[in-house]
């Protein structure tokens, strides 16, 4: 081996790889699941990783330039909603500039210039179609026409599909004929190390979720108005019709406390590690982050009878399809279960929902 093919053998072997991440309304993560997984991409990374992410300027008032050691670049659009299409479009636009290696692209709202970006872009393309938006009721049928448009130009364009959940991966596979990589999220950064006693379990349920139809709120709360058990329940109540209607309804109840969206994840935390169950009402959108993160508790886990959830809790939790069957559930299952059950989770979490194994995984893909 000659000395020149040596030194540039060990260029490429030591190269910093440049990701850009595009889809995200940015980090510091104060927003969703995109947002956490970002944050703790970069957090987590290899020495030889290095991050450009695109940050809507519309959420960061105060704007810092670095985090994690990844590289900000602000956009000033919004990141959700009709703009996220243009928002990932301008970012896409821009990462033609950056020169950068990789670009994972987390939704497929941008995913329609695909067909042109590939055209002048030498780029690795990643695309993590999240949890099949087009599928989800609160769009109406020309929003989930595009959605489904966009998806299929995700996978088609992209050198690389992530999905989420292997009810997804099995999606891919037989509507596209595309073998997509499973990576879901890491839930270890919602656990504190703590001396006090906020690991005391205590008598009531716990609910985290927006409230949409889909995520069986309704249900829920019609089981422990039922069951008389105590359920704390946090989400966006005052966000939509459909919250405050539930509010209204159910805000009456001795054993019902509702609780308004708490975002501060200490906070959060004593809650979790207070409650002796958790129920998860989520019915569509892949795996669902809280569900992950709840897991590293150790609390018995009931969720709504679906295949995205069965996947991600590995078929060892306790599962219901509707408020009466939930309701029967909470009151018979015995203490003995209810600790296999805690178990079950909390192993199956350490082993599959680290973010050190996440970003190993995508960074295997870069």
């Amino acid at each position: 081996m000659s000395e020149v093919t040596l030194i540039v053998g060990c260029y490429w072997s030591y190269r910093v790889k440049r990701i850009a991440v595009v889809g995200t309304v940015g980090i510091p993560a104060c927003y969703g699941g995109f947002e956490s997984l970002v944050e703790n991409l970069t957090k987590y990374k290899s020495a030889g990783c290095q991050y450009y992410i695109f940050c809507s300027s519309k959420n960061y008032p105060e704007k810092v330039h670095s985090h994690n050691g990844a590289k900000l670049i602000y956009v000033p659009l919004k990141a959700n909603g009709v703009q996220s299409i243009l928002y990932d479009v301008l970012s896409l636009w821009k990462c033609l500039f950056l020169k950068v290696d990789t670009i994972l692209i987390l939704g497929v709202s941008g995913c329609i210039f695909l067909p042109l970006f590939r055209l002048v872009s030498k780029a690795k393309i990643i695309t993590n179609i999240d949890g099949l938006e087009w599928k989800r009721e609160k769009w109406g049928y020309f929003v989930k026409q595009f959605l489904k448009l966009s998806e299929f130009l995700a996978v088609k364009y992209s050198h690389a599909v992530v999905t989420d959940n292997k009810a997804i991966t099995d999606y891919v596979k037989k509507e596209y004929n595309v073998s997509s990589f499973t990576i879901a999220y890491g839930g270890d950064h919602a656990v504190r190390t703590s001396n006090d006693n906020t690991n005391v379990k205590l008598s009531y349920a716990l609910g985290l979720c927006r409230i949409e139809p889909e995520n069986n709120v309704e249900l829920i709360l019609k089981a422990f108005s039922l069951s008389g058990d105590r359920l704390k329940f946090v989400g966006n109540w005052n966000a939509s019709s459909y919250g405050r209607m539930l509010k209204r309804n159910y805000s009456n109840y001795s054993n019902i406390e509702l609780i308004e969206p708490i975002y501060d994840i200490d906070k959060l935390f004593i809650l979790r590690s207070g409650c002796d169950k958790y129920i998860h009402g989520h019915s569509a959108g892949g795996t669902n982050p809280s569900l992950v993160e709840m897991m590293h508790f150790g609390v018995p886990i009931f969720a709504f009878d679906c295949e995205f959830n069965r996947h991600s809790t590995d078929n060892k939790a306790f599962y219901f399809k509707d408020a009466q069957h939930l309701a029967d559930l909470v009151k018979m299952i015995d203490t003995m279960e209810l600790e296999k059950n805690a178990c079950s989770m909390k192993v199956l979490a350490q082993e599959n929902y680290t973010w050190q194994k996440i970003t190993a995984s995508y960074e295997s893909l870069y």
